[in-house]
Formats: structure tokens, C-alpha cells, sequence
């Protein structure tokens, strides 16, 4: 028997989505969860409670203004209230030669009416580094204020109601161990 039904879940991850990576209002973001929330976050640890994450978001978010999210897929285990995602934490060219990525993926567990009891979120810290370098490289080359600009070329296809995902997540899964 299922924990939610897979349309509450689905309908609360849009609103988590639109919410903070395309409408980057982390206020609106983190009121998605709950109180007492549990929030993990592999680089910069684990964090308890709605205000505490809201409270690191905001100023990490702002320091790191020029990235954004970018959508590839997601999965509901709606007997566990829990859904993961897989995004590319993205960067534009300041020479608009495509984009600089580095892979990510979020397990958020569902509460109920619309909010989440915790997230854990990792990436890949090798892909990071070198996505940053090259980034740096870049906007020594091309736009040394490109950071400041905080342009969003390419979102992805963002979370739809129902989603083929299989080749997508295998390919996906063997990115995250580069």
C-alpha cells in the first residue's frame, strides 16, 4: 500500500522545483519543509530544522549565483514517500560555447501536505573542481563579469507528469562515478 499517492508527490516535487532551481526564491524553497526537517548535504554536512537550511542556503546560493539547475529526471517510490533526482549543476560559456556541468543527485522523503521531512543531496566533487576551472579559465578569456550576469541558457526539460527515464538514469548513474 502506498505511503502518498504518486500525484501528491509528483505535484509537491513541481512546486519544490519551480520553487528553488527555476525560481530561485530559497525563502519559498525552504518553507517546503518541514520544522524538523533532516537535510544532508555531502560537502557541507548534515543540518536539522526548516530555519537552519534556510539559513545556509541563501548565502551559498548568492556566493554561487552564476550556476544553476539544470533537469534530467526523477523517480517516485510512493511506498516510501521518496523521490530521486538527477540534475546537472550547470554554468553557461561566457563565450556561449555550451555549458560547463557537473552532475548531482537530490533523495527527498515526503511528509505530507505538501512538505519534505529531509533531503540529501550529492555530487560529483571531481567533475565539480574541473567544471570550475574551466569555468574560471573561461571568464578570464571571454567575460571576466560573466559571474555577475547569472545567465540561464539551458534548464533542461524540467519535471513533466510522467517520464521515460531508464537510459537516462543509467547514463546518468555512470557519469557520477567520474
Amino acid at each position: 500500500m502506498p505511503k502518498f499517492a504518486r500525484a501528491e508527490l509528483e505535484d509537491a516535487f513541481r512546486t519544490y522545483w519551480r520553487a528553488g532551481a527555476v525560481g530561485e526564491d530559497w525563502d519559498a524553497w525552504a518553507d517546503l519543509f518541514t520544522e524538523d526537517c533532516r537535510y544532508f548535504e555531502h560537502f557541507y554536512g548534515p543540518m536539522r530544522g526548516r530555519e537552519t537550511v534556510r539559513t545556509w542556503i541563501k548565502p551559498v546560493m548568492e556566493k554561487y549565483a552564476e550556476i544553476y539547475t539544470a533537469y534530467e529526471w526523477h523517480v517516485v517510490d510512493e511506498g516510501s514517500g521518496r523521490l530521486v533526482f538527477y540534475m546537472q549543476n550547470r554554468r553557461d560559456h561566457p563565450g556561449g560555447q555550451g555549458t560547463f556541468d557537473f552532475p548531482g543527485v537530490s533523495i527527498l522523503e515526503y511528509a505530507g501536505n505538501g512538505r519534505w521531512k529531509s533531503e540529501e543531496d550529492y555530487w560529483a566533487v571531481k567533475r565539480r573542481e574541473e567544471s570550475m576551472r574551466e569555468y574560471a579559465a573561461a571568464c578570464r578569456e571571454f567575460d571576466p563579469e560573466h559571474p555577475k550576469k547569472k545567465t540561464r541558457s539551458d534548464w533542461g526539460s524540467g519535471p513533466a507528469r510522467r517520464r521515460r527515464v531508464d537510459a537516462a538514469r543509467a547514463r546518468s548513474l555512470r557519469e557520477m562515478k567520474t
